[in-house]
Formats: structure tokens, C-alpha cells, sequence
């Protein structure tokens, strides 16, 4: 799927790429007074892999039969999403200037009406893992070469039919299908924990049937790796648990509840815009 080793060019254009969503996904929760800015903040350098290393996709041909697919299934963070395509070239990046405003393409979850790159429309919550399901299923009895990955959160993982789609894919022998648990451990209400244990989660994926693995989900080198072993076993999907921080990249954000729901204001924006230039 991926080479497992970035070269140190490689390496750098995926942490440009993630610091350049960051920027966007501030800025765009800003304008739009839009919440869910931490959860586009920790996905980010998931997405930088995936769109800078990994996927096989042609931004000018997003409907490309053999293109891999790319499912985010927690479809409130689609700020980092939108980035993501909109740095790609998949459209142009004045669209997200009026991201989640009145006429605007880019709602505030995931919608691909009109969008390109974007493969299904999510937002309630569990669904996604089961619409790739059927993508993998598809691309598997007509035998195309591509391979679907999607994105969930960790709170979506109290979803019954997470687990539903979960016994479903091994039962199948999907191993064209990836999913990634973005595992940064805070959900609406509370810390996971808190609301619905989840430990050991890798060992539920495990015991439903799928090859799984746990990374550091900022670490580009250990992204790519992983993504470059799929998959892991052949004839299971595999499953990558991604330990991230919520707020990732912003340090007031970082592990913080409060970010869940709230959109920076004008001194928040520039701090955090000045955090992240900080780190380029």
C-alpha cells in the first residue's frame, strides 16, 4: 500500500502537509464559529500520511476506478478532511473559506455532494466502517486492485454498529479493508474512560478477528510503517489503533474538553496560528 520507510523528503512533505491542515482547520473553525476543532487537530498527521504517501488517488481524476477509497467515518471532523483535499489540489483552497456557512459546499460534516475526493457523506456516527465494508466487498468479487481505509474516532466505538461491521469483515476475509481508531481518548461528554471504557482496545479488535497494531498517531515514520505492512495478516482486515492527542499541534488545545465543542476566537486564532508556525 505504502512504502514502509519515508524517505527523509517524503518524511518532510507529509509534516509540511500536516502543519499546513492545522493552519487550515483553525482558521476554518474560526470564520465558521464551528466546533469539533480538536478533532480535526488530532487526525492531522493521519491525514498527511495517508494523502501525502499512501493513498493512490489522482486529484485530477477523483472518480478513478482503481483510486483507493478513504472513508471518514467520524464526520465531524471533515475540517481536517477538506484541508487535506483542498492542499492536494482535489479542489481549489478558497473553498474553504466559507466552510460551514450558508451555500457552502463544505458542510459541517463530511458531505461528497460536490466535493471532490470526498466518497461518502457521514455524521451520525458508526456508520462508516460499514460503508466500507461494502466498498471492500465490491472492490474484492470484481477483483480491482483497490483498497479502502477509514477513519473512525474512539467515541464512535461505543456504536453497536461498529461491532456489527467489525465481525462482518473478517467473516468476509476483507484484507483490502484498513480501519484507524483515532484513539485521542476524549469524546463529547468526557474522557473515554469516563463515558465508556474501552482498554484494551486493541484486543477487542483482536478477539472480533481482525490484524491489528497500536502507534504513536504523530509520528509520521510509524504511520507510514504501518500502512506499508498492509496487510498485516493475509485474509483479515486489519485495524490500526492510532494513540493521539486531542488538540494535537495547539498547546491550549491539547487534552482539553472544552475544545470539543468551542471554536477559537480572534486572540485563541492567532495564538494558535503563532503555536504552529512556531513549529514549522
Amino acid at each position: 500500500m505504502a512504502e514502509k520507510t519515508l524517505t527523509v523528503e517524503h518524511r518532510e512533505r507529509c509534516q509540511v502537509l500536516a502543519r499546513r491542515i492545522r493552519y487550515h482547520v483553525v482558521r476554518m473553525t474560526h470564520r465558521a464559529k464551528s466546533a469539533h476543532v480538536a478533532t480535526s487537530l488530532s487526525m492531522a498527521d493521519l491525514l498527511a500520511v495517508l494523502y501525502g504517501s499512501t493513498l493512490r488517488v489522482r486529484p485530477q481524476e477523483p472518480c478513478w476506478p482503481d483510486r483507493d477509497r478513504f472513508i471518514l467515518s467520524k464526520g465531524h471532523g471533515c475540517a481536517g478532511l477538506y484541508a487535506a483535499l483542498a492542499e492536494c489540489g482535489f479542489f481549489p483552497l478558497t473553498w474553504l473559506e466559507d466552510f460551514c456557512q450558508n451555500g457552502s459546499r463544505l458542510a459541517g460534516h463530511i458531505t461528497h455532494t460536490g466535493v471532490p475526493g470526498v466518497e461518502a457523506s457521514t455524521g451520525a456516527l458508526g456508520h462508516g466502517l460499514s460503508i466500507a465494508c461494502g466498498m471492500a466487498l465490491a472492490g474484492m468479487r470484481d477483483r480491482r486492485p483497490y483498497r479502502v481505509v477509514v477513519l473512525l474516532s474512539d467515541g464512535e466505538c461505543d456504536e453497536g454498529s461498529i461491532w456489527e461491521a467489525a465481525l462482518f469483515a473478517p467473516h468476509h476475509r476483507l484484507e483490502n479493508l484498513v480501519a484507524i481508531v483515532d484513539y485521542n481518548k476524549i469524546q463529547s461528554l468526557g474522557s473515554v474512560k469516563e463515558v465508556l471504557d474501552l482498554d484494551p482496545l486493541a484486543g477487542k479488535w483482536e478477539a472480533f478477528g481482525w490484524a491489528t497494531r497500536e502507534i504513536d498517531g504523530h509520528k509520521v515514520e510509524e504511520i507510514a510503517s504501518a500502512l506499508g505492512d498492509i496487510p498485516f495478516n493475509p485474509g483479515r482486515p486489519s485495524c490500526i489503533i492510532a494513540h493521539t492527542v486531542k488538540g494535537k499541534g495547539v498547546s491550549f488545545m491539547e487534552n482539553q474538553l472544552l475544545w470539543h465543542y468551542r471554536s477559537p476566537d480572534g486572540e485563541e486564532l492567532r495564538e494558535a496560528l503563532a503555536k504552529l508556525a512556531g513549529d514549522a
